[in-house]
């Protein structure tokens, strides 16, 4: 059955590519059909006998043009239909018997119904049904009861429905590739643009890891560099922090990148993520890197939601990062963490310059603000930042909580402390 089917496959493909030669075919077979039709005469007693008269040179002459017309019944199918329609009533004025013409009528009839509308069928095949039964009827050789009229009807009747159900057929398959093509490219869209997004998200978590180590790494090595022939001491001490620095970053880099694993690759480390509750940690190396930093929190009574304290997190990490960069020396820096019904309010300021954060040199700079606002707005809150009147500078997201629950006569105490539990 499969090489049978393979064997029909080429052929379709080749007629589909070379319609005028399907066609030309169609006209010949149905010139031959209506020329041994016309050696057959009806019988009462025993039906359709075959006789040895041959038809007329004006019948043969009906069939020929019947049969040429269809070449082109793809291209002007309403036309075919009204020649072939002609000269078959003309074959049943003057030919006797009739030429069997309305073969080619039937063939017309069907490519009409198979390529246009409902209406545009049911106009011209009842048209054509009347028209042909009825001259069958009135100027034919036979009575107007005979069968041979009742066949007219039928098969022109027969052709249009059998055209009108192919359109529907094709009408319903191609509906149906065209579903399954517009689903195809709805399924690609969708995955591209979470392909996007998380790419958004992995590049938002690197620059965050990687602006706030690398750039306590270039402070404690300027430390370093500067106090090595003086204060041995001291740039020993700054070089243990450049140390833990960068295994720090090398550690959150090993969870970032593990989320881009496959199913087969080792696990991933199993740490948490970063949060509020190491935000002493955080603060420390900044401490360290020489950037004064005071700290208030509001005691949360339980711990926020996830997304919210990682953002929190990073929110603080990156505002930091930044006035360690573009402050200038002796700048100091004020967190605070405060939570407002369902919100969590997260502000940051420094008295440095008093200046919008410069971009780097390179021209890759305002990427640190893009990506804290763009953490805010994914969790629905509001992110505000720029110059402070009298200098410095000022980060405050507003972030919601909604899931946090605590009980509303628990106190919110604010607390000036290394960080928030």
């Amino acid at each position: 059955m499969t090489t049978l089917g393979t064997g029909f496959v080429r052929p379709r493909r080749w007629l589909r590519g070379h319609p005028l030669a399907f066609d030309r075919g169609l006209a010949a077979a149905v010139l031959v059909c209506m020329i041994c039709a016309s050696f057959a005469e009806p019988d009462p007693g025993h039906g359709p006998v075959f006789h040895a008269r041959p038809p007329g040179p004006f019948s043969v002459l009906l069939m020929v043009l019947a049969a040429g017309a269809l070449v082109l019944r793809r291209r002007r199918p309403v036309t075919v239909l009204a020649v072939t329609g002609v000269l078959s009533a003309v074959g049943f004025l003057l030919t006797d018997p009739p030429a069997p013409v309305v073969l080619s009528v039937v063939i017309a009839l069907f490519t009409v119904a198979s390529r246009t509308d409902r209406p545009t069928t049911w106009r011209v095949g009842l048209l054509t049904m009347l028209v042909l039964t009825v001259a069958a009827m009135v100027v034919g050789p036979t009575p107007w009861y005979s069968q041979e009229n009742v066949g007219v009807l039928a098969w022109t009747g027969l052709a249009g429905a059998a055209g009108d159900a192919v359109r529907s057929r094709r009408a319903f398959i191609d509906a149906i590739r065209e579903r399954a093509e517009r689903a195809e490219r709805t399924r690609e869209e969708e995955a591209r643009r979470r392909v996007a997004e998380e790419r958004l998200r992995i590049a938002r978590d690197l620059h965050d890891v990687v602006a706030h180590h690398i750039a306590l790494v270039n402070v404690q090595a300027g430390v370093a560099a500067h106090v090595m022939d003086k204060r041995p001491d001291q740039a020993k001490e700054a070089l243990a922090h450049v140390r833990e620095a960068s295994r720090s970053a090398l550690d959150e880099l090993r969870t970032t990148v593990g989320l881009l694993r496959q199913s087969g690759d080792p696990e991933a480390p199993t740490e948490p993520a970063p949060g509020l509750a190491v935000l002493d940690a955080l603060v420390d190396t900044f401490r360290n890197a020489g950037l004064p930093v005071e700290v208030a929190c509001t005691d949360p009574g339980s711990p926020l939601p996830a997304a919210a304290d990682l953002a929190a997190y990073r929110i603080i990490q990156e505002a930091l990062t930044n006035v360690r960069k573009h402050a200038g020396a002796g700048a100091k820096a004020e967190v605070s963490v405060v939570l407002v019904g369902g919100t969590a309010e997260v502000t940051v300021l420094d008295n440095g310059r008093g200046a919008d954060p410069r971009p780097e040199p390179d021209g890759g700079g305002r990427h640190g603000l893009i990506g804290m606002r763009e953490r805010v707005t994914a969790l629905g809150g509001t992110l505000t930042a720029g110059p402070r009147y009298g200098g410095g500078f000022r980060v405050h997201a507003i972030l919601p909580v909604t899931s946090r629950t605590r009980a509303p006569e628990e106190p919110v105490t604010a607390e000036t402390t290394g960080g928030c539990a």
